[in-house]
């Protein structure tokens, strides 16, 4: 605001206009405003920043995951990622319609392109630090499928339908 506005502000005619908010008043703000309006339109997002950050590297390692060479993960689905905050650390949660008895070999084949990964990760996710990889078997995926086994096979269920 200029002396010549502040000085017309006050002899009243368009009174408060000038020190309550009106054109200049706002002008200046949307100018200001223009800089926090990034700082807004982050806290905008629905999820916080690691679960996003998580999101992102899933979708890069499994991206990844299908350009590798490697028949040991073939069927392999990563089903989530936890970065933690300061993306030193993310844990690989991971399946596959090998179950069980493959763990051993698509922990073998994942720890072997571990280097890739972080370095696609690095490339493809602009941050300052690319998180270290470490690969886990996700427990609660086959959890609710032995859960749905059991569900399915309880006899008293299959009563009750078969009485429908």
């Amino acid at each position: 605001m200029t002396r010549r506005e502040r000085g017309s502000g006050g002899r009243g005619e368009g009174g408060g206009e000038g020190r309550s908010g009106g054109k200049s008043g706002g002008q200046s703000r949307s100018k200001s405003g223009g800089k926090s309006g990034g700082k807004a339109n982050s806290r905008k997002h629905s999820y916080p920043r690691a679960a996003r950050i998580s999101e992102t590297v899933r979708e890069v390692v499994a991206e990844e995951l299908v350009r590798i060479d490697d028949d040991r993960l073939a069927f392999v689905t990563v089903t989530s990622i936890d970065v933690d905050s300061e993306m030193n650390r993310g844990i690989v949660y991971f399946d596959s319609l090998q179950g069980e008895e493959g763990d051993k070999q698509i922990l073998e084949a994942l720890n072997e392109n571990r280097k890739r990964l972080q370095s696609a990760i690095a490339t493809q996710i602009h941050a300052r630090r690319t998180p270290i990889l470490e690969f886990r078997p996700d427990d609660g995926i086959r959890a609710a499928a032995r859960i749905d086994e059991v569900l399915r096979n309880d006899p008293m269920r299959t009563r009750n339908l078969d009485s429908e």
